[in-house]
This record gives structure tokens, sequence and C-alpha cells, in this order.
């Protein structure tokens, strides 16, 4: 079981990054061990380390965070990355576009949160073009799925939608679009050649984030 792996685990390493399939996963085993634990993805709860470089490249590549649109597309209603993202979006006072297909909107009391602790400015619909025309920075997750009841309807979704050259026919010159990886079919091939995609320059700043934050949970 999860106790007694942590158990095991923390008598051979300094530091746990831990992903799990339950929500909580992380925080319980924070609870039962004495050494540092980082959370790579708790189900569909939160990705924090993710939301770290995702934040870190915003800045890298627009030079701010606050007052950005970001639009958050796709699966809304379970990807971990857009909760912790969003979460951290609203608290450097950014603007939120959430673009999703009807069904897969994000959790209404998650955004009520958001709004109520933040009156984060978060606007909604499921259309891509236009969730995507007044966006900043556009990001990008899968539909997840292994989480549908009905695959042939997961399959429908993610042939229909899809960021495409003609999605992005009215879009700010300089947006840039971003995707935590791997990506499946959300995002036309074409793109990654074009000057909107910085997906694989976004995975790179995963290093020294997170060796940075390995520093500070091992010197703290």
């Amino acid at each position: 079981n999860l106790t007694d792996t942590v158990k095991t685990i923390e008598k051979y390493c300094d530091i746990i990054a831990i992903r799990h399939p339950k929500e909580g996963s992380a925080r319980y085993v924070a609870e039962i061990t004495d050494r540092p634990v980082l959370n790579a993805g708790d189900g569909a709860n939160q990705h924090p380390t993710q939301t770290l470089l995702d934040l870190y490249t915003m800045r890298k590549l627009k030079g701010k965070i606050e007052g950005l649109n970001v639009g958050l597309l796709g699966d809304l209603k379970h990807a971990r990355v857009i909760k912790s993202l969003a979460y951290a979006l609203s608290l450097f006072k950014a603007r939120i576009t959430l673009i999703s297909p009807p069904g897969l909107e994000i959790d209404r009391q998650f955004i009520a949160e958001l709004r109520k602790k933040f009156d984060v400015d978060a606007t909604e619909t499921n259309d891509i073009q236009k969730g995507a025309e007044e966006t900043d920075v556009l990001y990008v997750c899968r539909i997840q799925k292994e989480r549908f009841e009905d695959s042939y309807e997961a399959e429908r979704l993610q042939r229909a939608f899809r960021v495409t050259p003609e999605a992005l026919s009215a879009v700010k010159e300089d947006l840039i679009i971003l995707h935590s990886l791997p990506k499946v079919t959300e995002i036309a091939a074409e793109i990654d050649g074009s000057k909107y995609a910085k997906y694989f320059e976004q995975v790179y700043y995963g290093i020294p984030v997170r060796m940075a934050l390995l520093e500070m949970a091992l010197n703290d």
C-alpha cells in the first residue's frame, strides 16, 4: 500500500517526488514522512511544478504575467494542470479565457472560488476561434480519453476540438501557444513549425525550475 511504499522509500532518499492517480495523495504522503515532498500530479487535482514552469515560461517570453489574457483550452473538467495554472494566474492578476467543449467546462465551484478570492476576470466559451482571438497566451491541454465512459465520444471530441491554422486566423501577431506535453491530436501538426508554437521551448524551462525546487526543498 501507499503508506508502506513511502515508509520504505524514505529510507533510501533525501526527497520524494510523487505522481499518483488519487487526489490528495501528495498531501497524505507529506503528512506521513519527514522527507520533503514534491507533488508531480495527484489525480485530477493539481500539478504545481508544471504551473511553476508555465509561469516561468510566460515571464521569459512575455516579460510579465500580470494583465496577460491567458486562454485555457481543452478538457478543463479533468485537467489537473489547468486547475493549478488557473489558481496561479488568478494570484498574478492575469485575465483568463476558458475554452472547452460543452460538458468539459471547468468545475463551477472552483471558478466561483477564484472569483470570490481573487476577483479574477474570467470568461468562458465553447468556440476555439472566438476564445483565441484576444489571448496573449493560449495554453492547450488534451481531451482526456481515459476519463470518458464512452471512448467513441472522446474520439469525436478529439477530432472536433483542435487548434488548427484556421482557428488561429484572427489571433494576435505575438500570441504564444503552450502545452504541458505530450500532445496527441489537439494541436494540428503544421502549427509546430509556426511562430506561435512555444511548447518545445516551454518544456526546456522545466529543467531550471525543477532544479530550483529541489534546491529549495533540500535546503529549507
